[in-house]
């Protein structure tokens, strides 16, 4: 037995993915089990129940794959300090330098602590586009194919192109063929503007790509031209508008320049003006620009007609869609945990390749990868206010027919998803053609900000009468044009933009949602459910009974169905 643990910790998203003998045991968000968003901390809950389902100890690890590599970093320092001698300020130069040196000693010091934790085992320090690269190829299951990685940075990458490459199924090797480095960033840009505009940065990007649907690009749209600039290498980003990263917390990501061109900055309680929603759709529409030139470069440099992107800039599904809708590959591809989460399945296969003979399995495809739950349910559902039954007839057609009558239900089986999107196990649905749906889901359920847009479900064998996509969207990662008969059956799930985040289903990805589709469109002539995530806003996905029973008390959800208990309040 050959068992590889792979890591994403110390960052954002932590989480933790455990390969025996090439095949994937699990994968799970700490986030999931700490009810600690973003956590960046040693995914602890994480690797208890990877060790607890495969039924070994940390003895028996044999290697351990990290998501970082510390002597990346380092390069970043002489870097940084002969900026001094080429015009750049001691300001700016002498932070940098600090920060990545900073860095690259944690780094290096994550390193042995890990090797302290699991004795037996090699620690390996990955190049972190690298365990991007191979999930997001091997995930895929695809022969070869391009392979575009877009995040904010990795060491000192920030866009890497590559081929991929799987002669023999399970034997995905991929090779970098360009690079970009920093401080050339399109997710640090997006970071800047969304903290700008008073969100999170690394939490709320969505919130502005959302936003920028309700806004005119024109407004800012030379600002962004000039700042962020294509060239036949990749793109520059001007460091008069946003300045190079230090790495050290607080440090400005925006100039005075910027502000003075834009906006001062908005505080979080503050209102959205329309200034700040033309500043989102100038942001949206250049980072889709660069995308798109992006794939181009990644057509033209591999040949390959088919294209897996990765990193958290993969998570734009409208700057997705339009790479889909520009028609430059027959497919595309984007994994169900593009972000750094994702980075801990693509470590463990990356060390697994290059270190062991058999195939890898249990990756290609795979979404739902994290805990199930077994009772005793109906301990925990017994709380004040709560009534609880237990569901002896048809589940799914009990579902629809609740859905039908236009209540929003929390819905939680089977096992946790890997990524940012809810496919189903641990979602909320509602009927899209309830009256005030998104009102309601948005003010009552979610307590968010009302322009957000919710995701449309629907059976793959239907998506293309609602849907123009052209293409199976099963993680939710791209966003489509809609047809004549999604404007007039279910408006509730177009966004300003004419799009919808769509998600495809089939029986075999995900049987009990399909059929739940199904029953619904036999009680309304419509099998399309709005589909988002079961939390709401600050709060991770509930990856647990618990959290989802406190979701339902603690929000206007009528119902919780877990596993086959249904719960009301």
């Amino acid at each position: 037995m050959t068992a590889v643990l792979g890591l994403c910790s110390y960052t954002h998203d932590s989480a933790a993915a455990l390969l025996i003998d090439g095949h994937l045991v699990g994968f799970v968000e700490e986030e999931r089990l700490s009810q600690v968003k973003h956590t960046k901390d040693y995914p602890r809950l994480a690797v208890e129940w990877l060790l607890k389902r495969a039924d070994i100890t940390p003895q028996e690890i044999d290697a351990v794959a990290y998501n970082f590599s510390g002597p990346r970093y380092l390069k970043a320092v002489p870097r940084a300090i002969s900026l001094l001698t080429s015009g750049e300020t001691r300001s700016r130069a002498v932070p940098r330098a600090h920060g990545f040196a900073t860095v690259a000693v944690r780094t290096m010091r994550r390193r042995q602590a890990l090797g302290r934790m699991f004795p037996r085992a090699r620690v390996h320090t990955l190049a972190h586009h690298r365990a991007h690269q191979m999930y997001a190829f091997a995930a895929s299951g695809l022969p070869e194919a391009a392979v575009l990685i877009v995040d904010s940075l990795g060491e000192t990458q920030t866009t890497t192109i590559a081929h991929g490459r799987q002669p023999v199924p399970g034997r995905a090797t991929v090779r970098t063929l360009h690079a970009v480095e920093d401080p050339a960033s399109l997710g640090y840009v997006y970071g800047a503007v969304t903290e700008h505009l008073g969100w999170r940065r690394g939490d709320e990007e969505g919130t502005v790509m959302a936003l920028a649907g309700v806004g005119d690009p024109a407004r800012f749209r030379a600002l962004f031209a000039r700042a962020v600039r294509t060239t036949p290498t990749a793109f520059t980003v001007d460091p008069d508008v946003f300045p190079p990263r230090t790495l050290q917390h607080g440090a400005a990501r925006v100039t005075p320049r910027f502000v003075a061109a834009t906006c001062p900055p908005r505080a979080a309680d503050e209102p959205v003006e329309q200034v700040h929603c033309d500043l989102a759709a100038a942001l949206q529409e250049r980072t889709e620009d660069v995308l798109l030139h992006l794939a181009r470069m990644a057509r033209r440099l591999t040949g390959s007609s088919r294209l897996c992107v990765g990193g958290g800039v993969a998570a734009n599904c409208v700057g997705i869609g339009r790479v889909i809708e520009e028609g430059l590959f027959d497919q595309v591809f984007v994994p169900p945990a593009p972000g750094d989460s994702g980075t801990a399945i693509g470590a463990s296969a990356a060390v697994h390749v290059s270190t062991a003979r058999q195939s890898l399995s249990g990756i290609a495809g795979e979404c739902y990868l994290g805990p199930s739950w077994s009772p005793p349910i109906l301990d925990w559902a017994r709380r004040p206010g709560l009534q609880v039954r237990q569901l002896s007839e048809d589940r799914a057609s009990f579902l629809a027919e609740q859905l039908a009558r236009g209540l929003i239900i929390g819905l939680f089986q089977g096992r946790v998803e890997a990524g940012p999107r809810a496919l189903g196990n641990r979602s909320i649905l509602a009927s899209p053609m309830s009256e005030g749906v998104v009102d309601r889901l948005n003010a009552e359920v979610k307590f968010r900000e009302p322009f957000r847009p919710f995701a449309p479900v629907v059976p793959a064998e239907r998506a293309a009468e609602y849907f123009s996509l052209g293409q199976d969207a099963p993680f939710m990662s791209m966003a489509s044009r809609v047809t004549a008969k999604a404007h007039e059956q279910i408006p509730a799930v177009v966004h300003a933009n004419g799009t919808a985040r769509v998600q495809t289903v089939t029986p075999t990805q995900n049987p009990f949602l399909h059929a739940v589709l199904d029953a619904f469109a036999q009680r309304t002539g419509v099998p399309v459910l709005i589909n988002t995530s079961l939390n709401v806003k600050g709060r991770p996905i509930c990856g647990t009974p618990e959290m989802a029973l406190d979701c339902l008390m603690d929000s206007g959800l009528d119902a919780l169905l877990l596993e086959d208990w249904w719960i009301t309040k």
